[in-house]
C-alpha cells in the first residue's frame, strides 16, 4: 500500500499519487510517429517548450529513496494536430523493491486539451500498461489497453494527470485565489481545485527560488485527496517551474526537490 503511493506522486500536480525509491535506468518514452509541427501552426501560449526537462530527487523523511524527471518530449502532430508530447519518470528501488515508471500526456497544441494518456510501470517486478485514447470533440475517452475496449463519458475540455500540471502553469495565480475545474477526463474525479496559498523564498538543490505555494485538491483517495495536506511550489516567474513538491501521509512525508532544470532551446 505505501509503495503504490509512493509510486504516484509528482505526477499528479493536480489530480494523482506518486511513486519510487533509489536509481534505476531511465525508461525511453512510448514510441510513437513524430512530426514537428511549423513555427506557424495556431498555438495557445504556454510558458513551455520542446525539450525542457526538470530533474528531482525524491525523498521519505530524510531519505534520498530515489530520482523523477519531466520533460516536454517534443511537439507532435496527432490525429492531425499539433500535440504537446510530455513525460514524466520515477526510477529507484532497493535489493527488494524497485519501481520504473513513465507517464505520457499528449495535450492539443490549440486548445491544451488531453488527446492521449499512456502509463507504463514497472514495480515489484510486475508490469502494467494502461493506455488511453481521449475524444474531446466527441466526448468520449477509450481505454486502449482493456480487452474489449470501452467508450465512456469525458469531459468538454478533458485533461489527464500529467496535462493538468503543464495546464496549471498557464494559469496567473493570484494568492487568496481557489481555482475550480471540471476538466479531469473522469468526470466522477471532479471539481479538482488548486487553492494559491502564499508566496515565500525556497532553497532547493538546483538553488534558490522565490515561489507560488499552491495546494491541489481531487476527489480521490492519496496525497491529493481533499482531506490531504500536500503543497506544490511553483517559481514566482513566467517560466512556473515546479521546484518541489511535499506531501504528508499517514507513514511518513514524501518530497520531490529540483535539482536541475534544463530550458527549451526552442521556446
Amino acid at each position: 500500500m505505501k509503495r503504490a503511493i509512493i509510486s504516484r506522486l509528482a505526477f499528479l500536480t493536480a489530480t494523482a499519487a506518486a511513486s519510487s525509491w533509489a536509481q534505476s535506468v531511465p525508461v525511453s518514452p512510448t514510441p510513437v510517429p513524430q512530426t514537428v509541427m511549423a513555427s506557424t501552426a495556431k498555438r495557445a501560449k504556454v510558458p513551455f517548450g520542446p525539450g525542457e526537462r526538470m530533474e528531482y530527487d525524491v525523498k521519505f523523511g530524510a531519505l534520498t529513496v530515489g530520482s523523477a524527471h519531466m520533460e516536454v518530449v517534443g511537439l507532435d502532430n496527432l490525429r492531425g494536430r499539433p500535440t504537446w508530447h510530455t513525460a514524466f519518470w520515477v526510477q529507484g528501488g532497493n535489493f527488494l523493491y524497485r519501481v520504473n515508471d513513465v507517464y505520457e500526456s499528449w495535450m492539443d497544441a490549440e486548445t491544451l486539451s488531453s488527446l492521449r494518456f499512456v502509463q507504463s510501470l514497472e514495480e515489484g517486478g510486475k508490469e502494467i500498461e494502461r493506455k488511453f485514447e481521449i475524444y474531446p470533440e466527441r466526448g468520449i475517452f477509450i481505454q486502449t489497453s482493456k480487452k474489449p475496449p470501452k467508450e465512456e463519458k469525458t469531459v468538454t475540455q478533458p485533461l489527464d494527470d500529467g496535462s493538468f500540471l503543464y495546464f496549471i502553469r498557464t494559469l496567473p495565480l493570484v494568492v487568496g485565489q481557489t481555482y475550480s475545474f471540471d476538466r479531469y477526463f473522469r468526470p466522477d474525479r471532479n471539481p479538482v481545485r488548486i487553492s494559491v496559498l502564499r508566496k515565500e523564498r525556497i532553497e532547493v538543490p538546483a538553488g534558490t527560488f522565490d515561489a507560488i505555494v499552491l495546494q491541489p485538491m481531487i476527489k480521490t483517495k492519496g496525497i491529493f485527496s481533499e482531506n490531504g495536506h500536500a503543497e506544490i511550489w511553483l517559481s514566482d516567474d513566467d517560466r512556473r517551474i515546479m521546484l518541489q513538491l511535499k506531501s504528508k501521509l499517514s507513514f511518513g512525508s514524501l518530497n520531490l526537490y529540483l535539482k536541475s532544470y534544463f530550458p527549451s532551446p526552442n521556446p
